[in-house]
């Protein structure tokens, strides 16, 4: 069986920044390309239902021109779940009480595209 999820991060960790010039350019306007660096991938547990989570994709890049850094979050969701919006809220604050840093997180997937601002 073909994990899809793992060739997922191989192509998207292999080209990120081709993933990001081409379809968030106004992200790559603000980030300086030498600056990558992959975090290690992250594992949530729900306390309440028990379940264990790993975010896909974790990228701290720095500013253009500055110090600070921020995160690029990728997720790909293949299917629909009716909690995937609270997942990724969860997984914004978590990574925000961890790192500290600003985040822009993405969904890739073939639901409909939202915009959900926090």
């Amino acid at each position: 069986m073909i994990d899809h999820d793992r060739l997922f991060k191989e192509l998207i960790s292999t080209f990120f920044w081709e993933f990001i010039t081409l379809f968030l350019p106004s992200v790559s306007e603000y980030v300086e390309t030498d600056s990558l660096t992959f975090l290690p991938q992250e594992v949530f547990s729900d306390v309440t239902s028990g379940q264990k989570r790993e975010i896909d994709l974790l990228a701290k890049v720095k500013f253009q021109g500055r110090d600070s850094c921020f995160l690029i979050h990728l997720e790909n969701q293949a299917s629909s779940q009716a909690d995937f919006c609270r997942r990724m809220f969860h997984y914004f604050a978590r990574l925000d009480e961890k790192y500290q840093l600003p985040q822009y997180s993405v969904s890739l997937g073939q639901l409909k595209p939202r915009l959900i601002i926090i």
